[in-house]
C-alpha cells in the first residue's frame, strides 16, 4: 500500500487568499483531485494532481511576491 499523497490544499487557499487569486484557483483545482483520485486507487493520477497543485501554489506564490514588490517600487517612485 501506498503512504498518503500530500494534497496541498491548505497552502493553495492561503495562497489564493494571500497572494495571487486566478493562480490560486488553479492551485486549489488541482489540490481537490488528489484525495478523490487516491481513493480510487489512481496512486499515478493523484500524484500528478499533487505535483500540479505544488506547481500551481508556488506560481501563486511568485506572482504575488512579484506583484508587491512592483507596488512598493511603484509606491516609492511616485512618493506615496
Amino acid at each position: 500500500m501506498h503512504s498518503r499523497v500530500p494534497n496541498y490544499l491548505p497552502q493553495a487557499i492561503l495562497v489564493t487568499l494571500f497572494c495571487c487569486v486566478p493562480f490560486g484557483i488553479v492551485a486549489i483545482f488541482y489540490a481537490a483531485q488528489v484525495n478523490t483520485k487516491f481513493e480510487l486507487a489512481d496512486v499515478e493520477g493523484a500524484v500528478t494532481a499533487s505535483d500540479n497543485a505544488k506547481k500551481w501554489c508556488w506560481i501563486s506564490f511568485i506572482s504575488g511576491a512579484i506583484i508587491l514588490v512592483l507596488y512598493v517600487i511603484a509606491s516609492l517612485a511616485l512618493g506615496y
